[in-house]
């Protein structure tokens, strides 16, 4: 991706790539790959910040890469490259050269297991602008998320997807993450996630079996496992489904993660739907948030939330009674209104 952004400012400038993990031939070799024809771009394999910055100064290039910044240390600092201090210290000299020279900057670090930076989070509070590759091992689709952003909103999103010739823009991610959807079995359903401000419809799927165990299992891809936990006790307390000798599988479709509150109806609807073995209308959508007690909240953004589901042809939408209130403009959706848990599973499920 980074290579891919050297080469779009073609002619803007000259680009300096420092790297401290591969050799010229490397990245030679994967920019061969990706045909990247920029002339202007000057590799520098140093992990001396000193040589760094004074390599920054004499060439004054329009765009920086640093690559890693574990990898880069200063001999002023006795600690480990990679450390909270040698970051912070590297950090600082490249944001005060290149800013005095009005130069971009992309610096490059690693994350841990856990999906934060490696060693210190002091780097994201010194940029101005954080940005995380996410994705599967196991899929080729990457989002890039804007988590921090000093000169626009933050949670934005760009889809992509890895092939050969390298990190390809997806335009429409609501079309691919619904497309393999031909069939309409039960425990699968529609939601729509708001990504930053744009509406993103995503398949859920979830799985009840008879366990064959003392307790119940549960099991959560692309959610978060205290939130599937919780939404199936409001299932059982308030809707009377008796989950607790069933082990319960959700899953997002396509490798996302979802935080958005607005997809619990969703959950609560495709674990109804596989208990139930009854399959939901395909060709509707179910945005909503639960509460303890069973009632389906207010959510924000109704209105794009509805247009992208009608642009995409589906036919119906379940959303809370509070929202529909609101509705100003005029839908080709049948749009149902629900106060809470078993309004939705009796218009949905019958």
């Amino acid at each position: 991706m980074i290579l891919q952004i050297c080469d779009k400012v073609q002619g803007e400038g000259k680009v300096l790539y420092v790297s401290g993990e591969e050799s010229a031939e490397q990245i030679k070799m994967r920019a061969d790959r990706l045909n990247i024809n920029n002339e202007e771009i000057l590799f520098l394999g140093e992990t001396d910040i000193d040589i760094v910055n004074q390599a920054i100064i004499e060439i004054n290039p329009k765009l920086v890469i640093i690559d890693s910044i574990q990898t880069m240390y200063s001999e002023e600092l006795s600690a480990a490259a990679g450390s909270v201090s040698q970051v912070r210290e590297i950090t600082s000299q490249v944001m005060r050269v290149c800013k005095s020279r009005a130069i971009t900057t992309i610096i490059i670090g690693h994350v841990t297991k856990e999906g934060n930076i490696a060693g210190p989070r002091v780097l994201e509070h010194m940029v101005d602008t954080v940005l995380y590759l996410e994705g599967e091992r196991y899929f080729s689709y990457r989002i890039l998320r804007g988590v921090k952003n000093r000169f626009g909103s933050t949670n934005e999103i760009g889809m992509f997807e890895m092939r050969e010739e390298g990190m390809c823009e997806i335009t429409n991610p609501s079309d691919i993450l619904i497309s393999e959807r031909e069939d309409n079995p039960s425990g699968s359903c529609i939601v729509s996630s708001m990504e930053g401000t744009r509406p993103i419809l995503v398949e859920l799927q979830a799985l009840t079996s008879q366990t064959n165990y003392g307790y119940a299992k549960r099991t959560a891809n692309g959610i978060d496992f205290n939130r599937l936990s919780l939404l199936i006790a409001v299932l059982e307390k308030k809707a009377g489904l008796m989950l607790n000798m069933q082990d319960v599988y959700m899953n997002v479709v396509g490798g996302l993660r979802i935080n958005e509150p607005s997809i619990d109806l969703g959950i609560i609807m495709a674990t109804a739907s596989s208990f139930k073995n009854t399959p939901i209308p395909k060709d509707m959508v179910i945005i909503g948030e639960v509460g303890l007690t069973g009632e389906v909240r207010r959510i924000n953004l109704i209105e794009k939330r509805l247009k992208e589901a009608e642009r995409l042809g589906f036919k119906s939408c379940i959303i809370p009674k509070s929202n529909q209130k609101d509705l100003k403009d005029k839908y080709k959706l049948d749009i149902i209104g629900v106060g809470n848990v078993n309004e939705a599973i009796k218009k949905a499920l019958g």
